[in-house]
C-alpha cells in the first residue's frame, strides 16, 4: 500500500488515464507517489522519462536516466538520444543511437535526423530510403518530406547532382522541398511555379481546418513567401523581394531561423544604403537558438554580412574583430581576408592590404587566383602596371585565357613594353599550339598577335604568325596582303612569288551600278548632278533620296564706315598697347586740357598742334557721325581669330584710373 491508503494499483490506474488523456503533469504525481515506494521501479522510471519528455523537461529527463542509468539501461536508449538531440548536444546523441544493442525503426528515424542536422546528406538519404522501402504505416509522408528536404540540401549546400527519386508533390511540404531542390539547380523560373503551387496546396490544406485563422495560415505561409522573395531576388527584381521580405517580419513568425535569414536577405538588398535598417535587421540575426536552426553555409553568410555593414557603418574595430574572428573560424576561406582588406583600402593603407593578400596567398596556393586578381587591381589603383602584370601573369589557370591575354596586353602596351606584350602572346599561342590546335581560340590569338605585331611595326615578327592563318585559308586575300607586305621588308622574292597567289584585277572587279548605289538610302555621299535645265521639272522617281540643297555661306557683314579704297590697318585687331606705332600716353597730361589753357584755346587748336594725329599715323577710313581719323575700324570679310575684340565704338580702351597721390594737385 502507498502512503495516505492509496494502492500502487489505483496509481497505475491513474497513471494509465492521465497518459491517455495527456494529463503529463498529473501522471508525474502519481509517478512520483509510486517511486516513493519503490526506488528501484523501472517501469515507473521509464514511465517518468516518457512524462518529462512529453512536457519538454529534457534536461531533467536526461538527469534522471543518467542518474539511474544502471537500473535502465538499453530500455532508454532511445529516449536518452531524442533528449541529447532536442538539447542540441547532437554529437552525444549520435554516439549514444551508434552503441545501441539494436537498430530499432524509432532509433533509425531519429537517426536521420541527427545526420540531417550534421550535414552528412549522403547518410542520411540512404537512411530514409531504407526506412521507405521497409516500412509500412501511418508515417510514410513524413519519412518522404524529410528524403525530398535531404535531396534540397544536397542540391543547394553541395551542388549535388539531383536524381529523381520518384516523390510526390501531393502535400505543401513536398512541393516546397521540390522547389528549393530546383533553385539549388538554378531553375528559379521552375522553383517560382513550384514555390505558387506550394502555396496553394497549403492554403487548400488549412483551410479545412476551422480552428485555423487567416494570421496563423499566413505565418504558415511565411516560408513559402520568404523563398519566393528570394529567388525573386536571385532574378534581379529587388523591388518585389524587398517587399516580401518585409511581410514576413510584418508577420513576426516563432521560427527564429526563418527570421534571420529574412533580415539577412534585406541587408544584401540594402547594401552600403539604408545602413539604419540593416542595423535594426541585423539584430534579428542575433537571436536565441538561431545557430540550431540554420545550416552552417548559411550561418557562415550571416557572419560575413555583419563583418561587411560594420565596414559600411564605418566601425572599423567591429570589421577588424569579425573578419579576425571569421579568418579563425574558415582559415582558408578567402572572404574574410578580402573583408579585412577592403577596411584597409577604406582607411587607404594599399600597401598593408597588398601584404596580407600576398601572405595568404602563400598560405592558401588552391584559393590563390581571386586573392591575386585583387592585388592586380590594387597595383593598379597605386599606378603600378607593370607589377599588377606579373600578378596577373602568375595565375596559372587564367594567364592563357583570351581575357587575360587582351587585359596584359592593353596593360602592357600603356607601358611601352611591346617585347612583353609579344612575349604574352606568344606563350599564349604555344599553350593553345600543345592543348587544342587549330581551335576557334587559337587561330584568333594568332591573328591579334599578327595585327598588334603590323601595328607596331615588327613585320618581320609578324611573318610566322601571318604564314600560319594563310595556310588555314589561302583563300584568305587580306592575310595574303599582310603577309606579302611583311615579306617585303625581308625577303623580296618571296615577297613575288606570293603576290601570284593574289587574284587577278578582272576576278576582283564586280558589275556595280554606281548610279544606283548612289541614289540608294543608305548612300552618306551622292555626287553633285548637273544643272537642271530651266523650265524642265522631271517627275520624281520613286526609291531615289532627295539631295539636300547645300546652304549657301553668308558673306561676313561689313562695318558702316568701311572704304573700300583704303587700306585696312593689318594690326586692327591687336590691342592698342601692342600697336607697332603706340607711343602711350604722357603722365599729368589729359586728353583735353578744358579750361587749362590761355583764355580761348579750343580742343581744335590742341588737336592741330598733336603730333600723334599727322600723316605719319596709320590711314583711317572716316567714321560717319565722328570726327575723321578718330577711331580705327574692322575690315570687311570673315573675322579671323583675335587675341582682344575692338570695343563697339571704334575706340581703343581707355586706362583703368590710378591711385590718387598724397599732396598731388588735382586730377588722377
Amino acid at each position: 500500500m502507498a502512503s495516505g491508503g492509496v494502492s500502487v494499483a489505483s496509481l497505475w490506474t491513474e497513471v494509465n488515464r492521465c497518459g491517455q488523456n495527456g494529463d503529463y503533469t498529473r501522471a508525474l504525481k502519481a509517478l512520483t507517489k509510486i517511486l516513493h515506494e519503490n526506488r528501484d521501479d523501472v517501469t515507473a522510471l521509464h514511465c517518468k522519462v516518457v512524462c518529462l519528455i512529453q512536457n519538454g523537461s529534457f534536461k531533467e529527463a536526461l538527469n534522471v536516466m543518467n542518474t539511474h542509468s544502471k537500473m535502465l539501461g538499453s530500455e532508454v536508449v532511445f529516449e536518452k538520444a531524442y533528449c541529447e538531440y532536442r538539447l542540441n548536444r547532437v554529437e552525444s546523441s549520435l554516439k549514444t543511437i551508434e552503441s545501441a544493442p539494436e537498430q530499432t525503426d524509432k532509433l533509425k528515424e531519429l537517426y536521420g535526423q541527427v545526420l540531417y542536422r550534421l550535414e552528412r546528406y549522403d547518410e542520411c538519404k540512404s537512411v530514409y530510403t531504407d526506412l521507405i522501402r521497409n516500412s509500412q504505416d501511418e508515417y510514410e509522408e513524413e519519412r518522404k518530406t524529410n528524403l525530398a528536404a535531404v535531396v534540397a540540401a544536397m542540391s543547394q549546400w553541395e551542388k549535388a547532382p539531383t536524381e529523381d527519386l520518384g516523390l510526390p508533390e501531393s502535400t505543401y511540404e513536398l512541393c516546397y522541398n521540390a522547389a528549393c531542390s530546383l533553385i539549388g539547380q538554378g531553375k528559379l523560373t521552375e522553383a517560382l511555379n513550384k514555390l505558387q503551387q506550394a502555396e496553394e496546396l497549403c492554403r487548400v490544406s488549412l483551410a479545412d481546418d476551422s480552428d485555423m485563422t487567416e494570421e496563423d495560415i499566413q505565418s504558415e505561409l511565411a516560408v513559402i513567401h520568404s523563398q519566393m522573395a528570394y529567388v525573386m531576388q536571385l532574378q534581379g527584381r529587388t523591388d518585389e523581394a524587398l517587399q516580401l521580405y518585409n511581410q514576413v517580419i510584418k508577420l513576426k513568425p516563432s521560427d527564429v531561423g526563418l527570421l534571420a535569414v529574412t533580415a539577412n536577405n534585406i541587408i544584401t538588398i540594402n547594401k552600403d544604403q539604408n545602413v539604419f535598417d540593416s542595423k535594426k535587421k541585423v539584430k534579428l540575426t542575433n537571436a536565441e537558438g538561431v545557430e540550431y536552426k540554420l545550416a552552417k553555409k548559411q550561418l557562415q553568410a550571416i557572419d560575413f554580412n555583419k563583418a561587411l555593414l560594420a565596414m559600411y557603418t564605418n566601425q572599423a574595430d567591429q570589421c577588424r574583430k569579425l573578419s579576425s574572428s571569421l579568418q579563425s573560424q574558415n582559415p582558408g576561406h578567402p572572404r574574410p581576408v578580402l573583408i579585412q582588406v577592403a577596411q584597409l583600402c577604406r582607411e587607404k593603407q594599399h600597401s598593408r592590404a597588398i601584404e596580407l593578400l600576398q601572405q595568404f596567398s602563400d598560405q592558401n596556393p588552391e584559393s590563390a587566383s581571386g586573392i591575386k586578381l585583387t592585388m592586380a587591381q590594387l597595383y593598379l589603383v597605386q599606378g603600378h602596371v607593370t607589377k599588377a602584370c606579373d600578378v596577373l601573369r602568375s595565375i596559372e589557370e587564367f594567364k592563357h585565357k583570351p581575357g587575360m591575354v587582351s587585359a596584359l596586353v592593353t596593360m602592357y602596351s600603356h607601358e611601352e613594353d611591346i617585347d612583353s606584350a609579344i612575349d604574352v602572346f606568344k606563350q599564349a599561342i604555344e599553350h593553345y599550339q600543345s592543348e587544342q590546335p587549330g581551335s576557334a581560340t587559337h587561330l584568333a590569338l594568332v591573328r591579334e598577335a599578327a595585327n598588334f605585331k603590323l601595328k607596331y611595326g615588327r613585320k618581320k615578327e609578324a611573318i610566322s604568325d601571318l604564314e600560319q592563318l594563310w595556310k588555314q585559308n589561302t583563300k584568305d586575300v587580306h592575310t595574303l596582303a599582310q603577309l606579302i607586305s611583311a615579306y617585303s621588308l625581308v625577303d623580296t622574292d618571296k615577297a613575288k612569288s606570293l603576290s601570284k597567289h593574289l587574284p587577278s584585277a578582272d576576278t576582283m572587279s564586280f558589275n556595280v551600278d554606281v548610279d544606283e548605289l548612289e541614289n540608294s538610302h543608305g548612300a552618306t555621299y551622292v555626287r553633285k548632278k548637273a544643272a537642271k535645265v530651266v523650265g524642265e521639272n522631271p517627275p520624281k522617281e520613286q526609291g531615289h533620296g532627295e539631295v539636300k540643297k547645300k546652304k549657301k555661306k553668308k558673306k561676313g557683314k561689313l562695318p558702316k564706315n568701311y572704304d573700300p579704297k583704303v587700306t585696312p590697318d593689318p594690326e586692327r585687331w591687336l590691342p592698342m598697347k601692342e600697336r607697332s606705332y603706340y607711343r602711350g600716353k604722357k603722365k599729368g597730361k589729359k586728353k583735353d586740357q578744358i579750361g587749362k589753357g590761355t583764355q580761348g584755346a579750343t580742343a581744335g587748336a590742341s588737336a592741330e598742334l598733336d603730333a600723334s594725329k599727322t600723316a605719319s599715323s596709320p590711314p583711317t577710313s572716316p567714321r560717319p557721325g565722328s570726327a575723321s581719323g578718330s577711331s580705327t575700324a574692322p575690315a570687311s570679310g570673315v573675322v579671323p581669330p583675335r587675341q582682344q575684340k575692338p570695343s563697339s565704338s571704334g575706340a581703343t580702351r581707355k586706362k583703368a584710373p590710378q591711385k590718387k597721390k598724397k599732396g598731388g594737385k588735382g586730377g588722377w
